[in-house]
């Protein structure tokens, strides 16, 4: 593996400020779409000024991501490659960030420009799928094992149901509402350029406020995975490891790892195994094709033992030369996905796995990690566009789904709806669509009001929805084959 630390050379400046504008201008785009079906419904009932709405909007996007968990980042993390992610200073590492990056960002540019609010989320899951499999064509493996497909199947039903979600239970609490809140103000057209009473504006408020914040704290964390994959491939002495870990929490580790290697050395035949051959070998299994043997745990005590050494005798992870901290990073990584998998594929007693698992927990805490900067750069990112980018996609939203206005009750349920559905999807880590979850939420409005459906617009959103995923996987695939030509043969990167 190459790491790139210390001083970097013109090249790798230029990588390195390339990559990480792609990974803004992604969340810049997004700000075009996701975040602009936040204030669709205040504006199309006259609770905000438009500019006021997307600078309110922006304000929380930018507070949601900061008091994002981070789970979702490194959910979408996992999608990727075990091989690409612990390479990502390669060739083939910087070819997977381009590639992956550049066909989102084409995606979500088409779709907004016929202003059809398409998921980011499905644009970009999409285009890290068609790396996988091109990775996996050109390894010779099968065609499925460059995708992790339990997280996959994880994320896909998340993005599925969403929007199934989003119909059905806005419908359900609208018609609730309507039985239980008999003010007819609330389902009646708003008059043009006249604000709704304050009680029913305070409401609306609320809820764009809500959903601005958990699309900040769902949809943000994407870009920032993205954002530390790439510092962390280019300059890991710096970013390959939280260097905030206190003192006693590396005590702990050091602790944590002499008590795992107890454990592992029952399931080993005593021979030892090199750090290549270890890496090699936890590499395969943690691969979604991989299969366990009796060298796994060989490989996995090799990799602890190397942990441990490492930290022995360090107070603080800054003490590490530089140069050791992406390998170490990687041992940590390995480790913690194996014994993840050894406790799915049940190889491991039920003494074992609450041990391992903590153990687990706490290298976690050392690779899975935020800085502040990060989440405000995406913030802002997300922010900007969608004060630059909201119209098309508002319009869409407020005007094309129904065939009348979007009453107050209507956005309001929306809104709702989606602030609870992305919320949670937040707290357990899975990343859904805003877009589907609003969009086929305003479209539940309006069928329990029997205000009629614009199937035109249905049938054009139900299509782009259906083409995000393939379109995507052949996107990135493509561009993965050529960003890896191009940065091996014309940048000499291996």
């Amino acid at each position: 593996m190459e790491h790139y630390s210390g001083s970097l050379d013109t090249v790798h400046v230029l990588f390195l400020i390339f990559a990480l504008a792609l990974a803004l201008a992604f969340e810049f785009v997004n700000g075009f779409h996701d975040t602009a079906n936040a204030v669709a419904t205040v504006i199309y009932t006259n609770s905000l000024r438009p500019w006021v709405a997307v600078v309110w909007s922006g304000l929380w996007n930018l507070i949601g991501v900061l008091f994002s968990s981070g789970a979702v980042a490194f959910g979408i993390i996992s999608l990727l490659p075990v091989e690409l992610v612990t390479n990502v200073g390669s060739a083939a590492g910087f070819a997977m960030m381009f590639s992956l990056l550049i066909s989102a960002i084409i995606w979500n540019l088409g779709t907004w420009y016929f202003g059809l609010p398409a998921s980011s989320s499905h644009t970009l899951i999409g285009s890290i799928m068609g790396v996988g499999l091109m990775n996996s064509l050109m390894h010779s493996g099968g065609i499925l094992s460059g995708i992790n497909l339990p997280q996959v199947e994880k994320v896909g039903l998340s993005l599925l149901v969403s929007p199934v979600v989003g119909f059905a239970c806005t419908a359900i609490l609208f018609l609730l509402l309507k039985a239980l809140v008999r003010k007819p103000e609330l389902y009646s057209q708003p008059e043009p350029g006249k604000a709704p009473p304050l009680w029913i504006r305070g409401i609306l408020c609320l809820t764009c406020t809500g959903v601005s914040f958990a699309h900040g704290s769902n949809d943000g964390q994407k870009g920032m995975g993205l954002l530390m994959l790439i510092l962390v491939g280019i300059v890991p002495g710096i970013y390959a490891l939280d260097m905030s870990t206190s003192p006693a929490s590396i005590g702990q580790l050091t602790s944590m790892s002499q008590s795992a290697a107890a454990i592992m050395v029952t399931h080993t035949n005593g021979v030892p195994m090199e750090k290549a051959a270890a890496t090699e070998v936890l590499g395969d299994y943690t691969m979604t094709s991989g299969t366990f043997s009796d060298r796994v745990f060989t490989a996995l005590s090799e990799k602890n033992e190397e942990i441990g050494s490492t930290l022995a005798n360090h107070q603080s992870l800054s003490e590490l030369p530089e140069d050791q901290r992406g390998g170490l990073r990687t041992a940590i990584y390995l480790t913690s996905e194996t014994i993840g998998k050894l406790n799915k594929d049940h190889k491991l007693s039920d003494s074992e796995a609450g041990s391992l698992l903590k153990y687990k927990t706490a290298l976690d805490k050392t690779t899975k990690y935020i800085p502040v900067w990060v989440k405000f750069a995406v913030a802002i990112a997300l922010g900007l566009g969608t004060m630059i980018g909201w119209k098309r996609i508002v319009v869409t939203v407020g005007e094309k789904i129904g065939k009348s206005h979007l009453t107050y009750a209507q956005g309001a349920s929306a809104e709702m709806v989606a602030m609870i559905t992305i919320g949670l999807a937040d707290r357990y880590g899975l990343p859904v669509s805003t877009t589907h979850v609003l969009s086929s939420g305003v479209a539940g409005a309006m069928a329990a009001n029997k205000s009629g459906l614009q199937m035109n617009t249905l049938r054009n959103l139900l299509l782009a929805w259906v083409l995000t995923l393939p379109v995507c996987v052949f996107l990135g695939a493509m561009f993965f084959a050529g960003g890896l030509l191009l940065v091996a043969r014309i940048f000499g990167l291996h």
